[in-house]
């Protein structure tokens, strides 16, 4: 799609990093109608991306260009849809805004429509008649994705719970491909100093997916994980996909709210504590990389598609020590697997 002039001032501006003017000239094309510029200011005021952050005013710009037929705008409509972001929350409405955007040719909003439907030999051959995307995803089955599968327990205290079959190789393949683009040095939380920064005690990379980046395959697998764990998928941080090169690891630690933070009482209150960490294994072509859990003389290397979920916290909402766990290296090949936080409030 050939971008008006005002887009491409937009991109010089901020590729200058005079982003204020950038916005001021969206702006001004948004106001003009063009949905190119209503999609990216819109995307930019709901995550506060080098805007003042106006969630409301963003997704009413976002509803607007899908009204007239913008192809990203619908994918990204989709997610409010399913998330329930100023819209009201309708699964069956996030996938029509989603067909809608694949009929636009919005590639991202094709390839997800080919991993959620449930006909996969109808997802894997394009027929280019007309009906096809909407025959697509009338084969999308929602009460899979909202099902538990079958469960093996490896500790009962804490609970430690692995799910065989959680994911389809479709599903893995997809989050696989979409991360390996996106990915940064991985970091660690100073309690103390309350920032991130990179540590030699966690050498992989990680893709963190806001809810402008995150889209309707990222959100099913969520209700799954919401499902298995038996907790509200509002619960859910930015989902994030890790990678670990041969050699790359992050050593024994814990994944609760350390206690000792500063301010600890006012963060809990205000945030939550982390009570569940969901990991779903994306691929087993790889040499060690076990997930480690030395206190309870566990260690496990999941297959592709399987998930595994541990709770951090006691039975009164305290941490639970007995959860330090560590991803080994692996010896020989790539390690990928998406890890989701869940806290004990509603993060969303």
């Amino acid at each position: 799609m050939e971008l008006s002039a005002e887009v491409q001032q937009a991109e010089t501006l901020d590729a200058e990093e005079k982003h204020q003017e950038a916005i001021g000239i969206l702006q001004s094309a948004a106001d003009k109608n063009d949905l190119e510029a209503q999609t990216r200011l819109g995307k930019r005021m709901i995550v506060g991306d080098r805007a003042p952050a106006m969630p409301r005013e963003g997704v009413g710009l976002i509803v607007h260009a899908a009204e007239a037929g913008g192809p990203e705008a619908l994918a990204i409509l989709s997610v409010l849809f399913a998330l329930g972001v100023y819209v009201k929350q309708d699964w069956r409405q996030a996938l029509n805004a989603l067909r809608l955007s694949a009929e636009k040719n919005w590639q991202s909003a094709q390839k997800q429509l080919q991993v959620l439907a449930s006909d996969r030999k109808l997802a894997t051959e394009n027929d280019n008649k007309s009906d096809y995307w909407l025959r697509l995803a009338s084969t999308v089955d929602f009460n899979y994705w909202t099902s538990v599968p079958e469960a093996r327990t490896l500790s009962e205290s804490p609970l430690v719970r692995t799910f065989p079959d959680f994911a389809s190789p479709a599903a893995c393949e997809w989050l696989i491909e979409k991360s390996r683009d996106r990915l940064t040095r991985a970091q660690v939380y100073d309690s103390v100093k309350r920032t991130v920064t990179e540590s030699h005690t966690r050498t992989n990379s990680a893709a963190i997916f806001n809810m402008v980046e995150t889209d309707l395959v990222n959100l099913l697998l969520q209700m799954r994980m919401s499902a298995c764990a038996e907790v509200n998928f509002r619960q859910f941080e930015a989902a994030t996909v890790l990678h670990y090169a041969e050699g790359e690891q992050i050593s024994e630690h814990y994944d609760f709210i350390d206690p000792n933070t500063p301010d600890y009482e006012k963060i809990i209150l205000e945030q939550g504590q982390r009570i569940i960490t969901f990991i779903v294994y994306l691929n087993d072509d790889y040499q060690a990389g076990e997930t480690v859990f030395p206190t309870l003389n566990v260690s496990h290397k999941g297959s592709a598609g399987e998930g595994i979920f541990f709770v951090n916290s006691l039975e009164d909402g305290s941490a639970d020590r007995r959860t330090l766990h560590a991803g080994r290296p692996p010896r020989s090949g790539e390690k990928w697997i998406a890890t989701q936080f869940i806290r004990s409030t509603f993060a969303l």
